[in-house]
């Protein structure tokens, strides 16, 4: 995997066509914590192969600053998918970071995918490993089989929900995906939430939920972020920089939060290793380890979100 990438936020993730010029032309001045330039969904058929040599012009000649750069590929089930990456992989250098494969059913299509790669490496030149991988979740096959999914390759550093073909995998009576459904009594996909975010931190990985498609309302895209923030998700795709702008904020701990932790990491080392003893008050709750755990992981996500602590 690229350790260059492994560890940086994706807290808005965007998705850029890799057929449109003008696209692939304001991409790299978006501010987006990762960018993947795509070669699949949002790419029509007769474009496909044309788009591949733009996305390589894009990554060599464009100036992406440290964001994690990715390229997402066609699934398994089409004709694309290898000429993708030996095209893509093979030409672009050693500024890809990763990428992405979508509609993925079982571990052996990340495996196929790590093999792929490494032969692309060596004739490219690049050293073996140095392209990371993404898996998207987007059927019931694959959610069935998410467990493996995450487990199936060091090179694995995200994995993704993709809600509309979730939605149709299932047979969702819905045509829009990625958004609210009013008639519903709760969260329609809170145990798919779930159920992949439990395999990708059982695994080390990021994970990142998909796409809110009313790219106008964006006070909607901030509420129904928050449902996945709040379960403990990295980040967000979005498809406009306006998207990008709130997802940025919604996936960062608060100012206040960033301090607080800080607070209590430090009350309980002067109870640990001053005092001896465990537990301690802190203003009005009790903290112990898995307070430090928990306070511990905010300030990761802090720090990988650009935050520092106020002065006293």
């Amino acid at each position: 995997m690229s350790e260059r990438s492994r560890t940086l936020p994706r807290r808005s993730c965007l998705s850029t066509p890799g057929s449109s010029d003008r696209f692939l032309a304001k991409a790299a001045g978006a501010t987006a914590d990762m960018t993947f330039l795509d070669l699949e969904d949002s790419v029509a058929p007769n474009e496909k192969v044309s788009a591949r040599a733009k996305v390589v012009n894009a990554i060599r000649t464009q100036e992406w600053d440290d964001r994690v750069l990715c390229v997402r590929v066609n699934a398994w089930d089409t004709r694309w998918t290898y000429e993708d990456v030996i095209e893509v992989v093979g030409h672009a250098g050693t500024r890809l970071d990763e990428v992405m494969l979508p509609k993925v059913q079982c571990a052996a299509d990340v495996v196929a995918l790590d093999l792929l790669l490494t032969q692309v490496e060596k004739n490219a030149g690049l050293p073996v490993g140095h392209v990371g991988i993404e898996a998207q979740i987007e059927t019931a096959r694959g959610l069935i089989n998410v467990d493996d999914i995450c487990a199936a390759s060091p090179r694995l550093e995200a994995i993704i929900f993709g809600p509309a073909d979730f939605a149709a995998s299932i047979e969702m009576p819905v045509l829009t995906g990625g958004v609210a459904i009013p008639e519903y009594p709760g969260d329609h996909f809170n145990y798919v939430f779930s159920r992949i975010l439990m395999a990708g931190r059982a695994n080390g990985l990021q994970v990142i939920d998909g796409p809110f498609l009313k790219v106008r309302e964006l006070d909607a895209l901030r509420d129904f972020a928050l449902r996945t923030r709040m379960l403990g998700y990295d980040g967000k795709w979005a498809l406009t920089p306006d998207q990008a702008l709130v997802l940025n904020e919604v996936y960062s701990p608060t100012q206040e939060q960033f301090d607080r932790a800080f607070d209590i990491l430090e009350a309980y080392r002067v109870a640990t290793e001053e005092n001896n003893t465990g537990a301690v008050m802190f203003g009005d709750e009790m903290i112990d380890e898995a307070s430090r755990k928990m306070a511990t992981k905010f300030l990761s996500r802090g720090a990988r979100a650009g935050l520092s602590r106020s002065q006293e």
